[in-house]
């Protein structure tokens, strides 16, 4: 046993090692380009510096921040874990390098006014900050195993570094207001959309009688749903970096598609229904192939969106240094993008495992349905949200919708708990065999029939065997169950929360920092 877990510990320090060497060349190789890239002195220096910074952060986000795309499809078993890392990888990296734009505002949602930063110098210093506060953050919150919201981070750094350097009013607190909304919007929204869609789902396959039947009405209409949202979702945040597209055109464009989508995958799901038991447990392969093109197609948005995170601030940099300015925005160049696209897809490989095991299983159990919704609500929100002008995060959003799924299960399975509870009260002097065959009766039913069922059991009880009122809280309490861990809650939550904060904090200090070691 003691020669086991001496292996064990050598094999676990052995990978640990090869994750940080790997991650250690790929900064070093950022150097060495940089340099030559470079005509030396100061601003070479500084050039060369932030580009690693910046490969550190990208690799940081594809740890952190792309498990929220690809966890619940893991975590249901669609794909594993080796797969899922080789479709994020390729389509962060392909979001990132085809759509990632041309312009990225690097003063990330107005958060400053760079006006009144007084040259270019403490322009450049502070985003270099700003993009250390933010790396060193996600590394901490990826190591206890935390998903947090890397604009979040970004935000947060470019704010603390920004009040460092030119004090309280260059800040727009009107939108570090909208920033701090969004903790609770994000979540919450995401949370119901894939709750709704979970009830939608029990309530018109899961819980009829014909499980297969209602699956072959209801799957391709899902799944139609889905394209269209998917393909709005891509239109609005992904292509627009190529072709502006205005909203009721993504719109039209996501109807056909799923117009498309319907007619392909109707008799494809006919087929394969005919495959499988008339049980609920079978509908999930119907939802196994949605979940690979879900997680793909999210994963090339966040690269499209979130590779600015990385890369905005130190195309800003080299924008400043190159044309001698500081620029609000600034054209991001090919070789910045890779080192986006490149650090993300590396960091998901070698770091994203963790966070991918969090959001995919150790919060709540999911299946493939449940999983599905989850991406339904990725998508739905962040339509739904960008049209009304509120803040959302994408991390926060599929967490939420992670955690609503799971406190509807628990819910449902309470609610139910609570109604056999009461129908065996109701038949407590009944003979023991007809209770249980109502049970039975009650167990094959659909959500209707036991609807009527429980109906006409209450409408026939007598005032004197209604349980009083402490009685039915305690049942209540019997029958609370718990599928959603209260820890992981409470630890997300309170990253959350701190993230904008502790990030400012951070920059604070490292601009402090720099600017004590370059100045004269």
């Amino acid at each position: 046993m003691r020669t086991e877990n001496i292996e064990s510990a050598v094999q676990r320090n052995r990978d640990e090692l090869f994750r940080f060497g790997t991650a250690l060349i790929f900064i070093v190789g950022i150097m060495l380009f940089t340099i030559v890239r470079t005509d030396g002195g100061v601003d070479g220096t500084l050039l060369v510096v932030a580009a690693m910074i910046g490969g550190y952060m990208a690799m940081n986000i594809g740890a952190n921040d792309v498990a929220n795309n690809v966890g619940p499809a893991v975590g249901s078993q669609a794909i594993t874990l080796t797969g899922a890392i080789i479709i994020a990888a390729i389509f962060e990296a392909g979001g990132a390098l085809i759509a990632g734009g041309d312009v990225v505002g690097t003063i990330k949602s107005g958060i400053i006014d760079p006006d009144l930063v007084a040259d270019r110098d403490t322009f450049i210093w502070l985003m270099i900050a700003a993009l250390l506060a933010a790396a060193v953050w996600l590394n901490f919150a990826t190591a206890i195993g935390a998903p947090v919201s890397t604009t979040h981070s970004i935000v947060g750094g470019v704010l603390g570094a920004g009040i460092a350097a030119a004090g309280w009013n260059i800040a727009n607190w009107f939108v570090v207001g909208q920033i701090a909304a969004s903790w609770v919007i994000s979540p919450v929204l995401g949370g119901l959309i894939a709750a709704g869609f979970l009830y939608i789902i029990k309530r018109t396959i899961t819980y009829q009688r014909d499980v297969l039947g209602a699956a072959n009405r209801m799957v391709p209409i899902l799944v139609a749903i889905m394209a269209w949202a998917f393909a709005t979702y891509l239109m609005l945040k992904g292509v627009k970096k190529i072709v502006a597209v205005s909203f009721p055109v993504a719109v039209l464009i996501g109807i056909v598609v799923a117009a498309g989508v319907y007619v392909i995958i109707r008799p494809h799901i006919a087929r394969m229904t005919t495959k499988l038991e008339n049980h609920k447990s079978s509908v999930n392969e119907l939802f196994t192939i949605p979940l690979i093109f879900a997680a793909a197609l999210l994963s090339f948005a966040h690269g499209a969106n979130d590779v600015a995170n990385a890369v905005g601030p130190l195309a800003g940099i080299n924008e400043a240094i190159v044309a001698g300015g500081i620029s609000t925005k600034a054209g991001i160049p090919l070789w910045v993008m890779a080192v986006g696209a490149i650090g993300i897809s590396l960091g998901l490989a070698l770091y994203g495992p963790k966070l991918i095991r969090t959001v995919g299983s150790e919060i709540t159990e999911l299946d493939k349905m449940r999983a599905f919704c989850i991406a339904m609500a990725a998508a739905i929100t962040v339509i739904i949200a960008s049209q009304l002008g509120l803040p959302v995060s994408s991390t926060h959003i599929a967490v939420g919708g992670v955690f609503g799924v799971g406190f509807l299960r628990e819910y449902i399975k309470s609610n139910y708990a609570r109604m056999l509870d009461e129908i065996r009260d109701h038949h407590a002097e009944n003979d023991p065999e007809a209770v249980e065959k109502f049970l039975a009766e009650f167990e094959e039913a659909d959500v209707t029939a036991k609807g009527d069922m429980l109906r006409r059991m209450k409408a026939q009880a007598a005032e004197d065997r209604l349980l009083a009122k402490q009685e039915r809280r305690a049942l209540g309490r019997v029958h609370r169950v718990e599928l959603v861990k209260r820890n992981l809650l409470l630890r997300i939550a309170a990253a959350w929360i701190i993230t904008v904060p502790l990030a400012a904090v951070l920059a604070a200090m490292f601009f402090y920092m720099i600017r004590g070691m370059l100045l004269p």
